[in-house]
């Protein structure tokens, strides 16, 4: 603003000057008839430069944003990616219901026959890092079609318009370039639910995203693909049939899975001959696609960092410990009670785990991770999809084991329970809100029972998680020798293993607690 209001008075300087040069030639002006054309043709121009440099900048509104002004186009080219189904491993069922999409497109004119329209809208969802990305460029590779890439993100400005604007711009180039697939990741940024207090830029662009779905014409070959990591949040508008027409859950995989993922990221990697892809399988339950690109990827690094040819089971072991635990502290500065103090505690996580047999402990350390000073690293012994009741309070209970160790040994408690503290009562309210196994009886609670309810509930999950701790108590109390045998190994090496922790209890009765 300051350099025109500069601009404007020179230019206001110019005009008068250019005026008196001007009227010199009709009216005799002293002073002036000595002056050169030369000068006054100068004089002139550098009026006539100002005025326009003053026009163009008073065509830019500055209490306007420019990004109204001037669209903000996608300045991503035209995408056909070289990715198809053989690069996306674990994923068959997924891939198998897509596949009527992809010869839709490819012979359109099969459907058309019989009077089928191409699905609109796919969305996927699911736990983050599962593939949903990968799956929408394979979608793409299949189809030979352009790929327009949108974070949800992108549509949200402050300023009325402009996200229904992008919205308009995106699905015109879509159109313009068919056969296309959108591909909007984070869909839950501009499609959340709508309530009747809110009128802001986010619904008119969800407006706009809902009309564009609606308004597709069956002669052009275009689809949208979304992601979101919640599908909860989403507008029923957004949901219906007719706009995103199939929901595919993308969830994290199962051990068969992992296996087709581990071989696809290790396969041009030099492994040892002694790695067995499907026990590191066993060892990665719970973890997503991502994560196991990441193991995969430290695995390498850390045989490099060990001046190492090959890969062994060792650098796949730390790389699973990394992505789980985090990253070692090489010199932790941690007192001896404390050392002592996180190794009854992890003992009676080990302790409690083992004679309950709720899971596989792999690992037992007291070596320091990221912001945990110990951890037991365990795994399934099989892949579940059901838990029982009975289960459920026994993962309770070795959650709860550490806090009972320490009271018991030292007869007092710290802080190191604070993470196995809020898984515990994660489940026991998944127990009680969700599951029915409370003395609530049957009942799926809503959001809005649990808010005005929340005192009678906080009652039941304290419930859960009081017998629960006298559980742990009972048995660490039992078999205190042992865990005394387990803490001084770790004081003495920091590390267990399973075969080491299978030594500890070979000579010894086991009790049965489960029951």
């Amino acid at each position: 603003m300051k350099n025109k209001k500069i601009i404007f008075f020179f230019l206001i300087l110019g005009m008068i000057a250019s005026c008196m040069l001007i009227f010199q030639y009709f009216l005799s002006m002293e002073g002036l008839e000595n002056i050169k054309t030369s000068d006054r043709i100068a004089v002139w121009t550098v009026t006539a430069v100002l005025l326009i440099y003053y026009l163009n900048i008073g065509s830019k509104p500055q209490l306007v944003p420019s990004i109204l002004s001037i669209e903000k186009e996608n300045n991503r080219d035209k995408d056909k990616p070289n990715i198809s189904f053989k690069d996306v491993a674990g994923l068959e069922e997924i891939k198998e219901e897509l596949q009527e999409t992809i010869d839709f497109i490819n012979n359109s004119h099969k459907y058309k026959s019989m009077g089928a329209k191409i699905p609109k809208g796919i969305l996927f969802y699911g736990p983050p890092g599962t593939g949903k990305t990968l799956l929408a460029k394979a979608v793409a590779g299949e189809t030979n079609s352009n790929f327009l890439y949108a974070s949800g993100s992108e549509f949200v400005e402050k300023y009325v318009g402009v996200g229904a604007k992008r919205v308009r711009t995106l699905f015109e180039k879509a159109k313009k370039d068919s056969p296309s697939i959108i591909f909007i990741d984070e869909i839950d940024a501009i499609g959340t639910k709508r309530n009747l207090e809110s009128n802001n830029e986010k619904d008119q662009t969800l407006n706009q995203l809902l009309v564009e779905l609606d308004g597709f014409n069956t002669d052009e070959t275009v689809i949208i693909i979304g992601a979101t990591n919640r599908l909860d949040l989403l507008d029923e508008a957004l949901l219906r049939p007719g706009r995103f027409d199939r929901h595919i859950y993308i969830g994290n995989p199962n051990t068969s899975a992992r296996e087709k993922i581990l071989e696809v990221h290790t396969n041009n990697k030099p492994l040892d001959r002694n790695i067995n892809i499907p026990e590191l399988a066993k060892k990665t339950t719970g973890l997503s696609g991502a994560q196991l690109a990441n193991i995969a990827n430290e695995a390498a690094i850390i045989a490099v960092r060990n001046k190492k040819n090959v890969i062994s089971i060792s650098e796949f072991d730390a790389a699973i410990e990394r992505v789980i635990a985090g990253l070692e502290l090489k010199n932790p500065n941690v007192l001896i009670e404390e050392k002592r103090t996180v190794a009854i505690h992890e003992a009676g996580h080990a302790l409690v785990s083992k004679i309950l047999n709720i899971d596989v402990i792999q690992k037992i350390s007291i070596i320091p991770r990221g912001q945990a000073l110990g951890y037991v690293l365990k795994f399934p012994d099989e892949e579940r999809y059901l838990l029982t009741r009975r289960e459920l309070e026994n993962k309770i209970v070795c959650l709860l084991a550490g806090r009972a160790a320490e009271k018991i040994v030292f007869n007092e408690v710290t802080t190191g329970a604070k993470d196995d503290l809020a898984k515990a009562t994660n489940i026991a309210m998944e127990m009680v809100c969700s599951y029915g196994m409370s003395s609530m009886g049957t009942l799926a609670l809503d959001e809005t029972y649990i808010r005005y309810n929340y005192d009678k509930i906080r009652l039941e999950i304290k419930n859960i998680t009081d017998k629960a701790y006298k559980h742990s108590i009972r048995i660490i109390q039992d078999n205190l020798d042992m865990l005394h045998k387990i803490a001084g190994l770790l004081m003495e090496n920091e590390t267990i293993d399973s075969e080491e922790l299978d030594q500890i209890f070979k000579d010894m009765n086991m009790p049965d607690y489960a029951t």
